[in-house]
């Protein structure tokens, strides 16, 4: 059955902005109170902030969409309380069952077949026959899905094509004028999205590395993950595939050795490209040479950087092993061409 939603009008009045700690029950309230009105909501998961809307609701979804700036050709993650909500909205197979049990709650999003009754809008899937499944490790996220009823799109609380945000103050920086609530819980725990696996035809295929290494996917599979198909970038089937994402307002210049002049530095553990100490402004990832620490300090350290004013951010060489390769494929993003 279809859920009725408040009708469309764009003289709708808006709630007053609220930002308030996120274990706060008023803010709480008044997050699943302007979810339920069509508003849009920042709260913090495990791995960024999100910005959310009811996934059933169209017109919020479009009200998302347009906050972002985001095309929509490129579908959203629709966060759910249990598996069992998830198997509302999506047909499983045994390789879907295997993972739901090993990772949720936890970052990782399934991409699998969109039941023909799902209720989530398919706007908010980009038309796709499929849908991006979640159930976060974080008890808010969860909490607002329960009390809602339905399931929440939410993905980072940022402009399109930006730094993904780690802390309120960021969310307010760039998609503040947008959103209703901002339920602030400090920092994200693991920094980077979800790792992103596709199960509708074929192979199992990482479509984006993310909170969960490669390895520990596979170890579960018993089987290798493919790679994502042929073009898509240009027609993606899953948040994170467009070549140009997560990018500062600097240029940004991977695997650098030395640093130029009115560079800025991002370096990891002992491997600090030379020059560094006349860089315009310098950040370490993790100067223990900890994957885990840096991916947790990834977006807020580019934020930090591209403040300084320098026209490019050198990035010293990554390791691509475990979370090195969700690390590298931001990074890779945001060094790319952009548009």
């Amino acid at each position: 059955m279809a859920v009725p939603h408040a009708p469309s009008t764009a003289a709708r009045p808006r709630i007053a902005r609220l930002v308030r700690p996120a274990d706060d029950a008023e803010a709480f309230a008044a997050a699943v109170a302007a979810l339920e009105a069509g508003d849009l909501v920042a709260v913090p998961t495990e791995t960024v902030y999100g910005l959310a809307c009811d996934a059933t609701n169209p017109d919020a979804v479009a009200r998302l969409y347009a906050a972002k700036g985001r095309p929509a050709i490129n579908p959203l993650i629709a966060h759910v309380a249990d598996a069992n909500a998830a198997a509302r909205e999506a047909v499983f197979d045994d390789r879907a069952r295997l993972l739901a049990e090993a990772f949720w709650p936890g970052p990782l999003t399934l991409v699998l077949p969109r039941r023909s009754d799902s209720a989530i809008a398919p706007s908010a899937c980009a038309g796709l026959t499929s849908v991006a499944l979640r159930v976060p490790a974080a008890p808010l996220m969860q909490g607002l899905s329960t009390a809602l009823g339905r399931p929440v799109s939410a993905p980072s609380a940022n402009r399109s094509g930006r730094i993904s945000t780690t802390t309120a103050d960021a969310v307010l920086d760039e998609v503040g004028d947008a959103v209703a609530v901002v339920l602030d819980a400090g920092p994200c725990r693991i920094g980077v999205e979800s790792t992103i696996v596709g199960l509708t035809d074929g192979p199992a295929r990482l479509l984006r590395p993310g909170g969960i290494a490669r390895a520990a996917i596979e170890e579960v599979l018993g089987a290798p993950l493919a790679d994502p198909p042929a073009g898509s970038a240009s027609a993606p089937s899953a948040p994170g595939l467009l070549t140009s994402h997560y990018a500062p307002r600097a240029a940004v210049r991977l695997d650098a050795v030395e640093i130029d002049p009115g560079e800025a530095c991002l370096a990891f553990g002992d491997i600090v490209p030379a020059g560094s100490v006349h860089a315009v402004a310098f950040e370490n990832l993790s100067p223990a040479g900890d994957l885990h620490e840096a991916a947790a300090n990834l977006f807020a350290a580019l934020r930090r950087l591209d403040a300084s004013g320098a026209h490019t951010i050198a990035v010293a060489p990554i390791p691509d092993t475990g979370l090195g390769e969700a690390i590298r494929d931001r990074l890779e993003r945001a060094a790319a061409p952009r548009s």
